[in-house]
Formats: structure tokens, sequence, C-alpha cells
């Protein structure tokens, strides 16, 4: 699933016409750098929710065949946070796991160690984390020495602990009975699904990712990332680009 609702308020004046995620980064849009990424790994179905400016991002993306996917759109008429968007599609995921991402990040991640990752330890979920001096700014995740989260945002274990900090990079498997207590049709967060689930003792594991990642969050940070685009810092490969022109 990919996570496509936002306004882009903090780039606008760029997304007062055009949707975030269709935002081009090296003449792509934003958001087909994640397609083709799961693509690369063998994903074949992706769900993507939407809102603001949801038909250019359709018209843009069509049905997912050019990409060799096939697309799902979920429409929120109120935005349903990251929470309430997962839940509304569940019955899509057949009650097997989904990889969760966000359309207006840009990563270089190997996608099929991350889900080996998480089917080895037999996770209730797998968080992308990332170390970062400024976690706390982002929102800091503290993972022990055995890659179990143990608290998000300060929420979760209450005991000392000695733990490590990270930032959660917004790449995510959720097995979809985390999903249970996420009330349907209502904005929350899946981090208050983490947290519960940390609480009861279930195996959230964080995930450390040391390659490229980008939140191209403001006009700075999108600067920067059509400058590392340019200077070949993404290695996605230059066919799976030019048939995403096609």
């Amino acid at each position: 699933m990919i996570l496509a609702a936002g306004l882009g308020t903090r780039l606008r004046p760029l997304t007062n016409t055009i949707p975030k995620p269709l935002l081009p980064v090296g003449g792509t849009p934003l958001i087909v750098w994640n397609l083709l990424l799961l693509k690369r790994h063998g994903f074949h179905d992706v769900v993507i929710n939407l809102h603001y400016l949801s038909p250019m991002i359709e018209q843009a993306l069509g049905n997912g065949s050019k990409f060799g996917l096939r697309l799902l759109y979920s429409h929120e008429p109120v935005i349903l946070g990251t929470g309430g968007a997962i839940k509304q599609v569940e019955q899509n995921f057949s009650g097997e796991p989904v990889l969760v991402m966000n359309g207006d990040t840009l990563v270089e991640i190997d996608l099929d160690a991350l889900c080996a990752f998480h089917r080895d330890r037999r996770a209730a979920a797998t968080m992308v984390l990332r170390p970062d001096p400024d976690a706390a700014t982002w929102g800091m995740v503290e993972v022990d020495d055995g890659r179990r989260v143990v608290r998000i945002t300060g929420r979760g274990r209450p005991e000392p602990l000695d733990t490590q900090p990270r930032m959660f990079a917004g790449v995510h498997i959720v097995h979809p009975r985390l999903l249970r207590e996420v009330p349907k049709g209502k904005p929350s967060s899946i981090i208050d699904a983490y947290v519960a689930a940390v609480q009861r003792g279930d195996a959230v594991m964080g995930y450390d990712h040391a390659g490229y990642w980008s939140d191209i969050g403001t006009p700075e940070r999108y600067a920067q990332a059509e400058h590392d685009v340019a200077n070949g810092l993404i290695h996605l490969s230059a066919r799976a680009l030019a048939a995403s022109h096609q």
C-alpha cells in the first residue's frame, strides 16, 4: 500500500495545482519511483489511498499496467490518517501482512531483505528505521539489542531499558491482526496500534536502513532530492525509468 492522500502543504505553492506524489524527481513522478521499486522486488498488487487532487493521480497512473502492476484506489472524502487508511482497505490483504510506504518518500531499500527479516522474526509489525541525530525531532523510536521496538515517542514499555534511538523512515510491514482495534472510517495513526502491540508484548521489530532516504517535505529537501538523482545516488535502472515515461 502507498499512502498518497496528503495535502502537501509544506511544498506550496508547488502543490497548489499538482498533488505531491506527482511532483517530478529527475523527470519521474515521485510515486512512480515507489511503484518501480515495488515492481523490482516482485510486488504485483498495490493499493493507493487518495484525497487531494485524486483524479490527477488516477489519470497519471491508470490501472498500473504500464508499470507491470495492478493498482487499486481507495478514496477518502475525509483524510483517515495512516491507521484509518490501512483499515479501510484491509479486506484486500486476505489476512496476509502488507507492506506500507509513504507516497512522498524517496528511498532505495532491499524490500526482499526487509520481508525476509519480518518473516524470520515472525513479527506482528516491522518498522524501517534510520539512525539520525535528529530522531527526537522526527519522533523517536527506541529499539533494544534484539532489534525489538520498545518505545515510540515515549510510549510503550515503561521499564528502564538500554535502547538505541532511531527515526521511522515511513516504510513498514503490518499484519492485519493489528488492525482489529483500529476504528473503521475514523482518522487514526497506525502508530497507536504499534504502541498497543509493544505494550502487549507482541514482536514489533526495527529494521535498520542505511541506504538512501529522503522525505521530500520541504522545498529544500525537494531540491536536494533532485540533486541526488542527478548525481546517481538513486540506482533505479534507466530501463525501468524509461518504461515509466512510455
